[in-house]
């Protein structure tokens, strides 16, 4: 009897995924960096399962000899040693455009309760303070300014989206969208332009501090950040200054440099600053379903079957 192929998981899946990839493979749970390297050296590991905190380095990835293919349950790759992975010929699938709709969503939640302040309206009933809509200064979306970093299948439902609340779109991004009905401006007019920067784009090399205390002080003054992307594309140090200092009217994201945050996270103290816990999509429906799909691509190209060249990020290894 041909034994199964071993699986290494470095975070928790849906119950429905796990059971599936359970069924056909012998999976090895290790959701720390000490036991996944441990198990990778012991066992013949032909598939490793991440979603978005589980490190793949090159050391992981160099100690599974007989590794075929890396999933990634979601999008984001910044946590995959993609370059490594190519040269030693390892496929590297992950789930593009699976949760468009629900960061695109929560996005637009975050910006409407940052501009309208209702987080701190809720605040305030709850600790019997009805007296606050005298001292309410939220402001509604309609009719301001909206930059969007990086049009891509977040970017495009949070730009349909916004324009349905009235508001004016414009992004910027990789280069010129063909056929976009948004209007394509370079990076400095789009933050001196914007009243609120909605941020949608792949941490990198280019993206990594990309918001610096210059490109911030270069916005509006009272201008508001989004951001449902990654942490480190802004200068945390710089934001934290244009925050107290006023520049930035305030800051929402699902998204931290360091996740999860210390305790007394400087960034949380201050009353213009909402954020959530890297949530975004997470709704039962979206990450049912990421999970799910995630573990049956696995399932086919270790069996050899085809896997739809959309969820394929590097094509050449298969």
């Amino acid at each position: 009897m041909e034994s199964k192929p071993h699986i290494l998981l470095l975070e928790s899946i849906t119950d429905a995924a796990k059971e599936l990839l359970s069924a056909q493979t012998k999976v090895w749970e290790a959701f720390d960096p000490d036991s996944s390297l441990e198990l990778a050296q012991k066992y013949a590991i032909q598939g490793i399962v991440t979603r978005g905190k589980g490190q793949i380095d090159s050391r992981l990835i160099s100690a599974c000899s007989q590794l075929r293919a890396i999933v990634r349950c979601g999008v984001g790759l910044d946590n995959i040693a993609i370059h490594t992975a190519s040269q030693q010929g390892v496929a590297v699938l992950n789930l593009p455009g699976s949760n468009a709709d629900t960061v695109a969503e929560h996005a637009l939640a975050l910006m409407l309760s940052l501009k309208r302040q209702l987080f701190l309206s809720i605040r305030a009933v709850k600790q019997d303070d009805w007296a606050y809509r005298n001292r309410y200064q939220g402001d509604e979306v309609r009719g301001k300014t909206l930059g969007i970093l990086g049009l891509g299948n977040i970017g495009e439902r949070v730009a349909t989206l916004a324009q349905a609340f009235g508001m004016k779109v414009h992004y910027w991004g990789t280069g010129k969208k063909a056929n976009s009905p948004y209007s394509y401006l370079e990076l400095p007019e789009l933050l001196a332009t914007s009243d609120i920067l909605s941020i949608h784009l792949p941490l990198n090399e280019a993206t990594t501090g990309l918001l610096n205390q210059a490109a911030l002080q270069s916005m509006r003054r009272g201008a508001m950040i989004v951001n449902t992307s990654r942490g480190a594309i802004i200068e945390e140090a710089a934001l934290m200054e244009s925050l107290r200092d006023g520049h930035l009217g305030g800051y929402a994201a699902d998204v931290l440099h360091t996740e999860p945050p210390a305790s007394k996270y400087p960034l949380l103290e201050l009353d213009n600053v909402l954020i959530t816990p890297h949530s975004a999509s997470l709704t039962h429906t979206t990450y049912e379903h990421m999970c799910l799909v995630s573990v049956q691509n696995l399932l086919a190209l270790i069996a050899g079957e085809a896997v739809a060249d959309k969820y394929i990020f590097n094509k050449s290894q298969l």
